[in-house]
């Protein structure tokens, strides 16, 4: 089990874990393998609405593409809590994240640091892990940003 209380950090924080986003496709939101948990890919999806649509660098502002990665990450622990319960992860062990990029933008891991940052604010030390930060040309119903992650769980 987490030696932090991911509860008391949400709320710390000001957020509370939102409704689990439904499948836009054929998948599932997460899957248990042995002691890790797969999160889908995450949009950055508020009460049913994508936040905001477009590429970084261009419609969206590289600040708040950063604050639409901590919405998709703050979307995952919601699917890590409705499968198995938030208060068994014990670390996370890789993001990764995708950037809807503008022609010529670089700066995916700037924009990707509002989800691992939120892993770290939640989760403290156990939330430090591998990462990579992925321009892509586009995403599912043009958000700017996805994120996916994997975490190790305890019983």
């Amino acid at each position: 089990m987490t030696a932090v209380d991911p509860f008391g950090r949400l709320e710390a924080l000001g957020l509370r874990l939102p409704e689990v986003v439904p499948p836009v496709a054929a998948y599932v939101p997460a899957v248990q393998s042995g002691n890790h948990v797969y999160v889908s890919g995450q949009l950055p999806m508020i009460e049913g609405k994508l936040a905001a649509t477009g590429k970084v660098g261009a419609e969206v502002d590289p600040d708040r593409a950063r604050e639409l990665a901590a919405t998709c990450a703050l979307n995952a622990l919601a699917a890590i809590d409705a499968l198995v319960g938030l208060e068994r992860v014990v670390k996370v062990v890789k993001v990764t994240g995708f950037v809807a990029s503008a022609s010529g933008f670089t700066g995916q891991p700037a924009v990707i640091n509002g989800a691992s940052e939120l892993f770290g604010e939640v989760f403290g030390e156990a939330g430090r892990h591998a990462r990579s930060a992925v321009g892509v040309a586009e995403l599912p119903l043009g958000a700017p940003v996805e994120v996916e992650v994997i975490v190790e769980i305890g019983d």
